[in-house]
């Protein structure tokens, strides 16, 4: 504790905050690159006008509360008044649009990745490229403005991410980490930039609107991680502790979106290995050896690793999203027969650890988790349902396995072509993400639907929060040392893990799973017709 104090006190803490979808979280990290200290703000988006966003002034004020709670816990922990941040790295949902003009106005409300509303600029530039552009990304927002003949378009200066934007008010940079601008714009990853002959075909499909810019002039400078990006301002530590304790000066990394500090919260960034991440949203990321040999517009996404290497990657909107409301549902019930409120927590590790005596194909049971349109599986809006057969086995451990199971269905759906259109090799997958609090649980459901073996660092619950804080030593840390390199000599080297083969009747029992899921995707698409 001593240790720790004089550490923090001293000026040499590293921080790491991550804007999730439910939570905004902040990490303090030692030299040994463990987390110290923490805090967190809850958050949710809105459904405004159509559009799933967070407003700015939730963005602003969720910043300052999760680091006033992180300043909190290091004076409760170690009686210190945290003035001084040796580095400092911002993270967040990757994707999606915030637009500003030369004044640096915000132009519309922020459309995140959550929205499924450029299914035709995805289509037109997936073709024009012959490169998978998905709905998410932030060139798809731009130019389904463009088709819809948005007025702001023509006001656009800049516009960039949730991690970027916070970044820029922070040091006044309009900078990216390579990882996060994978998602905005594709990526050459000899150049370790932008792809310049895609910029161009942008160009020349929208040069008779006479816009008066040009792409690249609106998109944030790229950089790769352990590279200078600015430094903290005044005016930047005024607006993320507005009771003027913290001091300028801060070295600040390169901002990286989600799939970015997962990848090096699992040590996933070196080829032929991978990460997923599930929680509100589930994505598998594999790290690739060579390109691969055709294009799966809607179905494989291509991004980077933090240094920017390929990454081929299977992302499905929904996942644990709608098994909260249920938890929810149950607690309400729990109270209202009791007069007593669970914990929480107990709750949860109950209600999964019963998944685990459930039939292994979830007793007929199924259900669909989709609050949100899914891309992967072509449905642009989400109608949570419950299916069963008056046959089936309802049982509470079936209904919660059942809901596991449904929140990995979209995602196997795209990791099936890389496994086997594809042949991608992987010598290790490494899970991260609320759905695997319950490791065990976690473990054995993941594995079961990817037919692959499974790990959890013992440091997965930190996800990308310290994984941001870890880039961001990196940045000061690092040296001339790969990103690899290091992160297997001085983070993960004494790092336990804990992995689940999967086994034979665990995985006929999800393909029996999946089959009824795959076939019952005509009843989502039937409830999106007929149900407001």
């Amino acid at each position: 504790m001593s240790d720790i104090k004089n550490f923090i006190e001293s000026g040499n803490a590293i921080v790491g905050i991550e804007f999730g979808s439910t939570r905004i979280k902040a990490v303090i990290i030692d030299s040994n690159n463990a987390p110290v200290a923490q805090g967190s703000h809850t958050w949710e988006n809105s459904l405004v006008d159509g559009i799933w966003t967070y407003s700015q002034e939730e963005i602003i004020t969720g910043l300052q509360s999760a680091y006033s709670d992180l300043k909190r816990n290091v004076k409760e922990k170690y009686g210190v008044t945290l003035k001084k941040i040796r580095a400092m790295g911002i993270s967040a949902m990757m994707h999606g649009y915030l637009a500003f003009d030369k004044d640096g106005n915000l132009l519309v409300p922020f459309r995140t990745w959550r929205n499924t509303i450029t299914g035709d600029a995805s289509e037109k530039l997936s073709s024009l490229f012959d490169y998978p552009i998905p709905e998410r990304w932030s060139i798809s927002h731009l130019y389904q403005a463009i088709l819809n003949n948005e007025e702001h378009v023509a006001n656009v200066a800049f516009f960039t991410t949730l991690a970027g934007f916070i970044h820029w008010k922070l040091s006044g940079q309009k900078v990216l980490g390579v990882g996060d601008a994978s998602g905005m714009f594709p990526i050459d990853t000899a150049a370790k930039n932008y792809n310049k002959d895609f910029i161009s075909k942008f160009d020349s499909l929208i040069a008779e609107k006479n816009f008066g810019w040009k792409l690249e002039d609106l998109l944030p400078k790229v950089l790769l991680a352990g590279e200078d990006a600015g430094s903290l301002t005044a005016d930047g530590a005024k607006l993320l502790d507005p009771t003027g304790d913290l001091e300028t000066g801060t070295k600040l990394a390169p901002p990286e979106g989600d799939a970015g500090t997962g990848m090096v919260a699992t040590n996933s960034v070196a080829k032929r290995t991978g990460n997923v991440s599930a929680g509100t949203s589930v994505f598998a990321m594999v790290v690739l050896e060579k390109d691969l040999q055709k294009t799966y517009k809607g179905l494989i996404d291509l991004v980077t690793t933090p240094d920017g290497a390929l990454v081929a990657m299977a992302h499905a909107n929904n996942c644990m999203g709608e098994f909260d409301h249920w938890v929810s549902l149950f607690d309400e019930v729990i109270s209202s027969v009791t007069g007593k409120s669970v914990d929480k927590a107990k709750l949860y590790q109950t209600l999964l650890l019963s998944a685990l005596k459930g039939d292994k194909d979830c007793g007929g049971l199924l259900p669909f988790n989709y609050l949100s349109g899914e891309s992967i599986t072509a449905l642009s809006e989400g109608r949570p349902l419950f299916v069963r057969s008056q046959h089936a086995n309802f049982t509470m451990a079936n209904f919660i396995r059942a809901q596991l199971c449904t929140a990995l269905g979209a995602l196997r759906t795209g990791m099936d072509i890389l496994f086997d259109k594809e042949s991608v090799k992987i010598d290790s997958l490494t899970g991260h993400g609320g759905f695997f609090k319950t490791a065990e649980v976690g473990l054995s459901i993941m594995s079961a639907a990817l037919h692959t073996p499974v790990s959890a660092l013992e440091t997965a619950g930190e996800g990308g929060p310290w994984g941001m804080a870890v880039l961001a030593s990196y940045l000061v840390n690092g040296g001339e040392q790969p990103l690899s390199d290091w992160l297997e000599k001085s983070v993960f080297a004494s790092s336990k893990k804990t992995t689940v083969q999967p086994k034979k009747e665990e995985i006929e029992g999800f393909n029996a799973f999946f089959a009824r899921y795959t076939k019952g995707l005509a009843i989502e698409k039937a409830a999106i017709a007929n149900i407001e």
